[in-house]
């Protein structure tokens, strides 16, 4: 496996036990004991010697003080085993290594298989993933006189870069261009060199020739279709969904097939039937046959990974069993008579090859500055946010490069006690509603009481006059009589 599931360079076990966390209960070396001689008695080296000892065996405050966040995979599993957690202790540098104080780091299907224990380069948990990130030298060490402290690099690593501080061998990191952001940075070294080595090492790509590339709107995808636009009049098959088809179109893909609803196979074929130059294969299994019976006399297969034992959060024992029982195998002698080949590519095994890799990246840093080739940005998600980055390349929703930044995320109110805030808005809402209405009530009683007073009068009045109309008819005979 390899290229989009494919890391680089091999740490050695003594880098491991570097970027392992110190011990919090690790107590400095005790001082010697000595007799119990009353000190004006003892010669003064021996009173001194334990005293010079323990000094020297304290450690510095502030190395000791020295921390930084890493994620670590605890195991293998779904998308809860990468957990954020704090380093203790300043990292100690050998000859011919660099610190790097890291800014951003890549996201590469290889870590989606390494968290399911899919990828054999990888250290066994717990371990620090990452083999890519970009950041600045904070110190270097003995031995390296072309790097210093200040420079903006790319590190290149077997794991163990998805954390705010890590040490390199200076020969594992490459200068980044002037104008290049730390995102880009973090977003160019596996996926480009994968593709670039794939494509002018092993593909000999000329103009004029075709070329089948899965996963089209993936990193390596993108990758791959940008340095083949640097190459005369050569046609480009793209598989993605059909959602996809439109952005890997305008990166540069000529034919770009639904693999969801279409067969690739049949597609390729109604276009290009003599068949493809190369192909690009990340799949394995069946795909694997199929991209070797796409191909022309004189055709190349370049087998870089099995991304179809990938299946669900965790381990999909049977997507495995099935892509391993469908593995191509192929007799030399069907090769010598189809007049073609089939090359195998894993970045993770160029360990030892920095020779190799610093011409890959030495090419692509040149036609990054010519401005011919420039990483896609997907998104971007804080450490925190591993898990959700995690989970949208592996559904496929992603176009370009997923990174993770080491910015710490700004502290947002929990949720619970969000809804208990709201739910107090809501009850002073209520209860200020229930005033208003009470008010209202007591002034609707006061104008019934009003209304009441005023009938009450009217009725007195009435009352009144109606008594005063009986006198006045009483009244009347006695004037008369008068």
């Amino acid at each position: 496996m390899s290229g989009e599931d494919a890391p680089s360079q091999q740490q050695n076990a003594d880098e491991q036990k570097q970027q392992a966390p110190p011990q919090e209960n690790q107590k400095p070396a005790e001082s010697p004991k000595t007799e119990s001689t009353p000190p004006e008695a003892q010669p003064a080296e021996a009173a001194t010697a334990p005293a010079a000892e323990a000094a020297a065996a304290a450690p510095a405050p502030e190395e000791d003080a020295f921390t930084y966040r890493a994620l670590v995979l605890t195991g293998y599993g779904g998308y809860d085993k990468v957990k954020l957690q704090v380093k203790k202790g300043k990292p100690a540098l050998k000859a011919g290594e660099v610190m790097v104080r890291v800014r951003a780091c890549g996201l590469n299907f290889a870590d989606l298989m390494a968290r399911q224990g899919l990828y054999d380069r990888l250290p066994s948990p717990p371990v620090t993933p990452g083999m890519e990130c970009s950041g600045t030298i904070e110190a270097v060490g003995d031995e390296v006189t072309d790097r210093k402290v200040g420079d903006k690099v790319m590190v290149l690593n077997r794991s163990g870069l998805w954390q705010e501080v890590v040490v390199a061998a200076a020969n594992h990191t490459f200068l980044m261009p002037e104008g290049m952001s730390f995102e880009e940075a973090a977003a160019l070294p596996v996926n480009y060199i994968t593709a670039y080595m794939m494509l002018f090492d092993f593909g000999h790509l000329r103009p004029n020739q075709s070329v089948l590339i899965h996963m089209a709107a993936g990193g390596v995808g993108i990758a791959a279709t940008q340095l083949c636009k640097t190459v005369d009049n050569v046609s480009v098959f793209g598989t993605a969904s059909a959602s996809k088809h439109e952005a890997i179109t305008e990166g540069g893909v000529t034919h770009a097939i639904d693999y969801r609803t279409k067969d690739y196979v049949e597609e390729v074929r109604k276009i290009s039937p003599k068949g493809l130059d190369i192909v690009l294969d990340p799949l394995g299994g069946s795909d694997t046959h199929k991209g070797y019976n796409l191909l022309k006399p004189m055709g190349k297969l370049i087998s870089y990974g099995a991304a179809n034992m990938l299946s669900g959060q965790k381990k999909n024992l049977f997507a495995v069993a099935k892509t391993w029982y469908q593995q191509f195998s192929v007799h030399t002698l069907s090769l010598i008579q189809g007049n073609r080949s089939v090359c195998g590519f894993h970045l993770g095994y160029l360990d030892a090859e920095t020779e190799l890799l610093t011409q890959a990246m030495t090419a692509v840093l040149d036609l990054y500055q010519q401005g011919k080739v420039k990483p896609r940005i997907d998104s971007t998600y804080h450490l925190e946010q591993v898990g959700d980055a995690m989970r949208r390349m592996q559904e496929r929703n992603n176009i370009g490069k997923i990174i993770l930044t080491t910015e710490p995320m700004k502290e947002e109110p929990k949720k619970e006690e969000a809804k208990k805030d709201e739910k107090e808005k809501k009850d002073d809402k209520k209860k200020d509603d229930k005033k208003k209405e009470d008010k209202k009530k007591e002034e609707a009683k006061k104008e019934e009481k009003k209304d009441e007073k005023k009938k009450e009068e009217a009725k007195k009045e009435d009352k009144k006059a109606e008594e005063k109309k009986v006198e006045e008819k009483k009244e009347e005979p006695k004037k008369e009589e008068n």
